[in-house]
């Protein structure tokens, strides 16, 4: 084995999370008046966290203040309604139960509010991450390294001992500022021509040649 520990992106990497994300993004922007936005704009707005979603959404030139408004009620959305449409990728339980039967230490490391990282975690993997993070308070979100380095600094491992795996530009460069090896899934919200454009090296088009390189 290659590594020791595996760490997972959430959205777009194991679980398709997009429809939940865009009902929520479109039940706050109606709610204060704005225009809604399809699931593929929403699919493009993803990746730094829910108040630049927002921002996206509206106008990127919004004020904080109207920006955290229309969070404010797409989180109170998202709590209760984060799992009605979303589902793990088509291998996902099956490859994260062969990584942890052969020893792996996993994590999930996301720019999603961390309420959110742990319902979604626990309702769809229960017992199979060891760590999971999402957006907190006085934390830099991706791609700044800080979670990947907290969750490495928990297991008591090093950089060269772990894999971050994800599917947007956000990971490429949050793989890159802790140091560790990469791989990027092209059937998340991304694609594999965006990520080749973005410098990915590593790019896996399904669970089996993804689980190759992680337990090869």
């Amino acid at each position: 084995m290659k590594y020791q520990t595996a760490i997972f992106d959430l959205d777009g990497t194991i679980l398709n999370t997009i429809d939940d994300l865009a009902d929520s993004l479109n039940y706050a922007l109606a709610k204060n008046g704005y225009k809604e936005r399809s699931v593929a704009e929403t699919q493009s707005f993803v990746g730094n966290g829910l108040l630049m979603l927002v921002k996206r959404a509206i106008n990127p030139e919004t004020s904080e203040e109207e920006a955290k408004k229309v969070l404010a009620d797409l989180k109170a959305y998202y709590k209760i309604h984060c799992a009605d449409k979303t589902k793990p990728y088509e291998g996902i339980p099956e490859l994260l139960k062969d990584l942890k039967t052969a020893g792996y230490r996993l994590a999930v490391v996301s720019n999603k509010a961390d309420y959110a990282v742990q319902i979604l975690c626990e309702q769809y993997f229960p017992g199979i991450f060891d760590l999971s993070v999402g957006e907190k308070e006085n934390v830099r979100r991706k791609p700044a390294p800080d979670s990947v380095n907290a969750v490495l600094a928990e297991f008591g491992l090093t950089k060269e001992e772990a894999v971050y795996i994800g599917d947007s530009d956000v990971d490429i460069e949050t793989a890159e500022n802790a140091g560790t090896d990469s791989i990027l899934v092209a059937w998340g919200f991304r694609g594999a021509e965006f990520l080749r454009e973005k410098g990915a090296k590593n790019i896996v088009f399904d669970t089996e040649e993804l689980k190759h390189c992680l337990l090869e």
